[in-house]
């Protein structure tokens, strides 16, 4: 069993092992609609799987076809957490794709597996916006525990976690603050949606365009804090990001997906092969601004298109 990102190793000992009998599920092979019994516990299962997906958005006499026959498969690599970004134009699929990872969407046809197993309408992981999702009318430590909360965690017990999470995320000291703006600062209340997302302990995280309304110093920072979460994770977690911003993608990444439309296909996927700890210090090499540049031309190919 995938231990929560934050789980104490002490914690974790007293999880129990999974029984294999139990865990195991249909997993898409090759691209059909076939399956084999395998078990998520299992380093072969890979993460996440959209297989076939169609999406047709219809308006009167028009249709428009977002997907068509998509793939896409997002393997599990031993020991070692992944931090997958999606790019392309506006309006190519990316935050829909996310959707329907999250559960939030329905594709028109097609399906989404989850480990190996198919993800039904009780599955939900948790998705970060750009937008500032916190309740304005409780505290911040009110925000992290409420999913929680939702759960059937006793009160106690729940703002017990949330405020470990708050210490992790660095917010201390401003958990009994109402979490809304000017209160908090942009940068801020994003750091509340993060770990009100991971409080619930996530193995999967989805973050769309997270960071786009926060001014340049400030996104740096928060990049940074983001990549410094991933790199001191205690097992292997899955980060998938979208952006449209070349430096950014570049710094937190492991892989990048550039997605065509009309409809979307992968147009182009690397990898980031730059340290795995990372700082500031890595935006000044050589390396960072040639994968930066190769990227800022992929994407001028796909507008010029």
């Amino acid at each position: 069993m995938k231990q929560n990102i934050f789980q104490k190793k002490e914690d974790a000992e007293l999880v129990p092992p999974v029984d294999s009998t139990q865990a195991e599920a249909a997993k898409p092979e090759d691209n059909k609609k076939t399956s084999d019994l395998i078990s998520p516990a299992n380093h072969g299962t890979d993460i996440i799987n959209l297989v076939n997906i169609n999406q047709v958005y219809s308006d009167h006499n028009t249709s428009n076809v977002v997907f068509k026959d998509f793939n896409l498969d997002i393997k599990d690599i031993k020991d070692r957490g992944q931090f997958i970004t999606l790019m392309g134009k506006s309006g190519c699929g990316k935050s829909t794709l996310l959707r329907y990872i999250s559960g939030l969407q329905e594709p028109t046809s097609g399906e989404v597996y989850i480990y190996g197993k198919k993800r039904t309408d009780k599955d939900r992981i948790p998705m970060v916006f750009q937008q500032y999702t916190s309740f304005e009318w409780k505290t911040v430590l009110e925000n992290v525990a409420l999913p929680l909360i939702l759960k059937g965690v006793s009160k106690r017990e729940a703002n017990d976690k949330a405020m470990d999470m708050i210490k992790i995320v660095g917010l201390s000291g401003h958990e009994n603050k109402w979490a809304k703006y000017p209160t908090l600062s942009g940068g801020q209340l994003q750091r509340v949606a993060i770990a009100r997302n991971l409080v619930v302990n996530p193995q999967i995280l989805l973050m769309d365009e997270p960071f786009g309304a926060l001014d340049t110093v400030t996104r740096k920072q928060i990049q940074v804090f983001l990549r410094s979460i991933f790199e001191e994770a205690k097992i292997d977690p899955t980060v998938v990001f979208v952006t449209h911003s070349e430096s950014e993608a570049v710094f937190l990444s492991t892989d990048i997906y550039i997605l065509d439309s009309g409809p979307a296909t992968v147009r182009h996927h690397f990898k980031i092969d730059l340290p795995a700890k990372r700082d500031d210090s890595v935006r000044y090499s050589t390396e960072f601004t040639d994968y930066v540049n190769k990227l800022g031309a992929m994407m001028e190919e796909l507008k010029n298109k």
